[in-house]
């Protein structure tokens, strides 16, 4: 009766575990409510983000530096790798579910010689294999398999973010070199300016019309406008180093082209629905893989707890002689054998646990990434409209800067007012032919912001 008992009992330990460690549920996944449309509108011309949106700037170099860094780039290299040592991952990872066979062979020759007894020889020739294989009962196994197929996606998906970080960053930097130049040669027409002003103002001296003041006042906005041109020609060489660094080449020698800031296009990007983005940026992909790994790691620690169950067998060939088979014995055999660890002072419970802890972070982390896209795309929405906006009001505040400086010359050059009326003139078409170069390359940024935000026209080809 005891004995009928403990069997008893054996077997609904057996199946309460069996059901405690097979109940791994469905992939989390968090609710996030999405809404129907962006807070920001785009323009009524806008097209549809392109795969290859860079395209869209105008600009034949920057293709062209566009496909070598993807053909070739170093960060893309590097990120080439670990996509592959994460598919090497997988790869290790499915071995698992498949037997593993293994084959020896040894042949052997030796020789004692005892003191009183004649010497003997020994020889011995062997041959075997041996097969194992672990009947993943439980699904522990396939659970980590899953979890490493889910691992080997998100490093693609990684890998995905990365050519649209990368490219973006390579626009960035060109947009802001051309736009150094185009500064550069704005401050150098602006000395140009203020010498030929500097010109007028000795004139009036010689002829007794100036005073000394204003001659060392319109000198002084020369020197000052030479010394602007300092900093902008060390800009201007340290981004076309760092363009050469993201391209791969030597920043010495460099060539950065002849384009200029003037011919780049700004392109109006359509953002389609705020739903659709689930399916277009590949950092969210990722985080959705990393859900469906972490849900895999937790069915696996749960398995721990159930016996392990394993097959072996093994055969084998002997003889008595060296490097021959002649006449051998043979020798089969095969196992089944079970292990159950019944106490190991919680490490098992403490596993458990934090696969858990981890399930919950990978899902609070994929509603943040999809909460932050959404504020990406309507920030980037929002400030395309504002540069527009931006832009065309400061144009007509250099055209009207311009109309005043030519004044302001003329006045002074027949007399009717002093220098201080050209240096202010002069003080503010500068500051506004450069706010406005400032404000072209805002709006190139947030076009490649919002490109960025809507996932650089990438589709997810795993599904």
């Amino acid at each position: 009766m005891r004995i009928a008992n403990q069997s008893s009992f054996s077997v609904a330990v057996v199946v309460a575990l069996l059901l405690a460690g097979c109940a791994g549920g469905p992939v989390k996944r968090p609710d996030v409510p999405m809404p129907q449309g962006w807070q920001e509108v785009a323009s009524a011309a806008a097209s549809p983000v392109s795969a290859q949106w860079w395209r869209g700037f105008g600009s034949p170099r920057l293709d062209e530096w566009v496909e070598n860094q993807l053909a070739a780039g170093p960060d893309l290299t590097i990120a080439a790798e670990r996509v592959r040592q994460a598919q090497m991952a997988l790869r290790s990872a499915n071995s698992s579910l498949f037997p593993s066979l293994s084959v020896s062979a040894s042949s052997s020759r030796s020789r004692s010689d005892a003191q009183g007894s004649a010497p003997t020889d020994r020889e011995s020739t062997s041959a075997g294999f041996s097969v194992g294989y672990e009947v993943d009962l439980w699904g522990r196994i396939a659970a980590g398999s899953r979890s490493a197929g889910a691992g080997y996606q998100a490093s693609r998906f990684d890998y995905e973010t990365l050519r649209i970080s990368t490219t973006s960053t390579l626009a960035s930097t060109y947009f802001q070199m051309l736009a150094t130049g185009e500064r550069l040669a704005l401050a150098r027409e602006n000395l140009a300016i203020a010498e030929r002003v500097l010109g007028i103002v000795e004139a009036r001296f010689r002829n007794g019309v100036a005073t000394p003041l204003e001659v060392s006042q319109q000198t002084t906005t020369v020197l000052a406008q030479r010394t602007a041109l300092v900093p902008l020609e060390t800009q201007q060489r340290q981004l076309a180093a760092a363009l050469a660094l993201l391209l791969g080449e030597v920043p010495q020698g460099f060539d950065a082209g002849a384009e200029t800031f003037a011919q780049l296009r700004v392109p109006a990007v359509a953002p389609g629905l705020p739903s659709d983005l689930l399916e277009r940026r590949p950092d969210l992909a990722a985080a959705e893989a990393d859900l469906v790994a972490a849900a895999a790691n937790v069915h696996s620690a749960r398995t721990s707890l159930l016996p392990s169950i394993s097959l072996s067998g093994s055969g084998g060939l002997s003889s008595a002689e060296l490097v021959s088979l002649t006449n051998p014995a043979t020798s089969l055999s095969a196992a089944l054998s079970m292990g159950l660890t019944l106490f190991d002072g919680g490490r098992r419970s403490a596993q458990i646990e934090t696969a858990r802890s981890q399930q919950r972070v990978a899902v609070e982390s994929y509603a943040a990434a999809v909460r932050t896209a959404l504020k990406e795309v309507d920030d980037a929405l929002g400030n395309a409209d504002v540069g527009v906006r931006q832009e065309a009001s400061q144009q007509q505040t250099v055209a009207q800067a311009q109309r005043s400086l030519q004044l302001a010359e003329l006045r002074y050059r027949e007399g009717a007012d002093d220098l201080l009326g050209v240096l202010d003139s002069q003080r503010v078409l500068f500051q506004a032919q450069d706010s406005l170069i400032q404000l072209r390359l805002s709006r190139l940024n947030a076009a490649l912001n919002l490109y960025r935000a809507l996932g650089g026209g990438w589709e997810n080809t795993a599904l």
